[in-house]
């Protein structure tokens, strides 16, 4: 009869203690479920603030530089340079209002400890585009006496905005690549191709004016030399060019590079 008694209180704290376990096990499925969901939501704010940032720092701000050194490098119009300004301040803007959403989301949703490069630089970027703005409201009128000041204040400030924002970019992806574990290759090699070809392109508007006063003596010399000289041009012509193709590609080769170098370093 004791026995028996033993026997049914054993089997009682068994199914007690297989209960507890049981609702233990419900609970840490529960919480790695939460924890799973967090993380993919994380993620996905990651990757919206990434995008964003390289709307505003990436894409944005280097066309806007462009677009204002058409004004510089070909002969324009009142109506045409007004367009050019409209475009380039606009794009600016956008550029601001981007970057300011993408401050909030980080300060919202993300750890702000400042204890790597990313977002220290990121804290940078923030304070120099907003002055960069500021100092574009105070844009002194043409032939005034502080215009020159204004003018190399304004563009030293948009050339570091520019490169900090490139380098923060390539930070960005390293950063990304540590919370995530997720290969960044494809996108480092994207965004290299992307800096490169508007490198070009910036090359290429220094050249253009030049380009278009050497057709112009080529074509007064054709007149005047026999087809031997104007051949000799014409070669000479073909050669610098391809110098300057030669010189693209470098510029990509090294960008390429600091991109493998960077990635490298980091990862260390």
């Amino acid at each position: 009869m004791q026995l028996l008694t033993k026997l049914k209180i054993f089997l009682l704290l068994l199914s007690l203690v297989n209960s507890s376990h049981q609702h233990q096990e419900a609970i840490h499925h529960n919480h790695h479920q939460v924890h799973m969901i967090t993380s993919s939501k994380l993620v996905f704010e990651i990757r919206i603030h990434g995008l964003l940032l390289w709307a505003a720092m990436g894409f944005l701000m280097p066309l806007s530089i462009l677009v204002i050194r058409t004004s510089v490098t070909q002969q324009c119009g009142r109506k045409r340079l007004r367009i050019i300004f409209l475009i380039h301040a606009l794009s600016q803007t956008v550029s601001l209002v981007v970057v300011t959403i993408g401050a909030a989301m980080s300060i919202k949703n993300f750890n702000n400890s400042f204890d790597n490069h990313h977002q220290r630089i990121g804290l940078a970027l923030y304070g120099i585009i907003w002055l960069q703005a500021l100092i574009g409201l105070l844009r002194p009128h043409r032939g005034s006496k502080g215009r020159s000041a204004w003018f190399c204040t304004h563009w030293l400030l948009g050339t570091a905005l520019c490169i900090l924002g490139i380098v923060n970019i390539y930070t960005g992806l390293l950063a990304y690549h540590q919370k995530t574990g997720k290969s960044i290759k494809l996108w480092t090699i994207l965004f290299t191709i992307q800096i490169s070809l508007l490198a070009l392109f910036y090359l290429f508007q220094d050249k253009w004016v030049y380009i278009q006063k050497q057709g112009h003596i080529f074509g007064d010399e054709s007149m005047k030399t026999s087809v031997n000289s104007t051949g000799n041009k014409k070669k000479e012509s073909i050669l610098s060019f391809a110098g300057s193709l030669c010189g693209t590609a470098m510029v990509f080769k090294v960008v390429y590079r600091f991109s493998d170098d960077l990635t490298m370093f980091w990862e260390m």
